[in-house]
């Protein structure tokens, strides 16, 4: 059974064998990457954002000993020599990065991040280093989907920084590893202190029956594993995601549920009588239709469900990226990093199919793209007063999936943030210390203060300005001398204290690429339908 058939299979709530057991994806091997940590390591003249909310602020040189932040200092004004009396001293061997120019800032965090699987034909070192290329130090696994030991396995080896990889946080699929799925409170409360006591850091959901899911809740909250819902369309009528979080989950994944949590002259979405939920392009093409169906903005509905989720201190994590397709399925096809950092294996699993999870494009057209584009108005304008009145918004890519390439869609994540109306301090902080605040770790992550953990990054070029330049591929830049040229993509990204070469992380991947393009005989990835695929 491939990855892709499976996959699907959990959207339908139905529990299914780890992917280990079919086919066990590669794992990261070794680490021959990344240089520290060190006795000390100073970053010498930067331009600071420090993922709080706060501006930019420079220079400032920031000290780490192996992997904590003990210092931070401003060190001068912009424009002017910096007095070296102003400096933090540095000992004997100590490690300096001339940061002059550039921009430090916390370490991304992923809050959607699946590890690739096997059908995809991505291995987890392809994964990891487009990930950590990007300046992505954390991910969150919602679903474990190669299998929780796996993730476990791959979790402790990043912990130990014996592989190139982020910080995992593993969320196990409700029912995972159960051969019949959870079909009594009795058997949810079992499921989640056994997957509690493997080390699991959350339970993903896709929704349930509501003495189960108040039953799975409850034991989550006990063990403190923190808890995330996919509300699937066909369990979404039992449970939206205002009664989840009254049960006390702590974030939605996607959109799915809130539209219905608004409904106000209906309590099922308007399906056409021929819909079928097996076929793709009926769920995702009526799923466009959806935020058209609730409340308007800044009604009464609207604004008491609002309301009441930030009371209850709710988390959402909306991926708008991983939708784009849906509302411009030509510019995610033919996204510049597809032809050098996308897999052959994993181009074809972006084809239009009928058996596939997210390749819904039997005739995918202008009218399903329209519809999708006000679905977004209204999906941004929710989120983003979200936002505006406290509410928790992270970033999250769901990569893997629709035309969606890892790493290159986080940032594009980033953009659709920007989009829906985020300050682009706003977006870093949702990117940072907001998704730190979700996995419950804003002690040790998502911002740059003294004490934490040392996972930052550097770039060249101003993000503030142009998020373009997180992108590995850069921005596009004409200089002083009417010369096109690249500029950006991270330079550094540092995982406790580890310094690795961004750019040769993603040179890493494009030699995967080439080489396994080699293997298959292809030259480059052709556009569905053409004679040349």
């Amino acid at each position: 059974m491939t990855f892709r058939l499976l996959f699907f299979l959990s959207l339908l709530s139905i529990s299914f064998l780890s992917f280990s057991q079919n086919q066990e994806v590669p794992r990261a091997p070794e680490r021959t990457e990344g240089e520290g940590p060190y006795e000390q390591l100073i970053i010498r003249g930067a331009t600071l954002i420090n993922g709080a909310g706060s501006p930019p602020i420079g220079p400032v040189d920031v000290v780490v000993e192996q992997n904590r932040i003990v210092a931070i200092k401003t060190v001068g004004y912009p424009g002017v020599e910096i007095d070296s009396k102003q400096r933090p001293k540095a000992q004997a061997g100590a490690k300096e990065i001339d940061a002059s120019g550039m921009y430090l800032l916390p370490g991304l965090i992923d809050m959607h991040g699946h590890i690739g699987g096997a059908g995809q034909g991505t291995t987890a070192e392809y994964v990891f280093k487009l990930w950590m290329a990007h300046g992505i130090t954390t991910i969150r696994d919602p679903s474990c989907s190669n299998g929780l030991e796996w993730v476990l396995d791959q979790k402790k080896k990043s912990d130990q920084n014996k592989i190139t990889a982020p910080r995992i946080e593993a969320y196990s699929y409700f029912g995972q590893g159960l051969e019949n799925g959870v079909n009594s409170p009795e058997e949810a409360r079992s499921w989640v202190q056994n997957i509690a006591e493997e080390g699991a850091d959350g339970i993903k959901f896709f929704g349930t029956r509501p003495d189960i899911m108040e039953a799975a809740l409850d034991e989550a909250i006990k063990f403190g594993l923190r808890s995330a819902c996919h509300h699937a369309q066909l369990n979404v009528a039992w449970l939206n995601a205002l009664q989840t979080a009254r049960m006390g989950l702590t974030s939605m994944e996607h959109w799915y549920g809130l539209p219905e949590a608004l409904f106000t002259d209906r309590t099922i979405q308007n399906y056409p009588a021929d819909y079928n939920y097996q076929n793709e392009q009926h769920r995702f093409g009526e799923a466009g239709k959806l935020w058209e169906q609730a409340a308007q903005p800044y009604s009464d509905k609207w604004n008491a469900v609002m309301d009441e989720l930030i009371a209850l201190d709710f988390t959402i994590d909306p991926t708008f990226n991983i939708y784009e397709a849906n509302r411009d399925l030509m510019r995610a096809r033919t996204a510049e990093w597809h032809q050098d950092y996308t897999l052959p294996s994993l181009w074809e699993f972006f084809k239009p199919s009928r058996i596939s999870h997210g390749s819904h494009w039997h005739e995918w057209g202008t009218e399903e793209e329209v519809n999708w584009k006000r679905n977004y108005q209204l999906w941004m304008t929710f989120v983003n007063e979200y936002k505006n009145r406290g509410g928790r918004v992270t970033a999250g890519s769901d990569s893997g999936f629709i035309y969606q390439t890892y790493g290159f869609a986080y940032i594009r994540e980033l953009e659709l943030l920007r989009e829906a109306g985020f300050h682009p301090l706003e977006v870093i902080r949702a990117a940072t210390l907001k998704g730190a605040e979700a996995l419950g770790r804003a002690d040790e992550l998502g911002s740059i203060e003294v004490g934490k953990l040392a996972d930052m990054i550097l770039v060249e070029e101003n993000p503030m300005a142009n998020l373009k330049v997180l992108y590995g591929t850069g921005a596009v830049k004409l200089n002083e001398n009417n010369e096109v040229e690249r500029v950006g993509g991270v330079k550094y990204t540092i995982k406790d204290g580890i310094v690795y070469d961004a750019k040769q992380l993603l040179a890493d991947v494009k030699k995967i690429v080439d080489e396994a393009k080699e293997k298959e005989g292809i030259q480059e990835l052709a556009q569905p339908g053409t004679k040349t695929e």
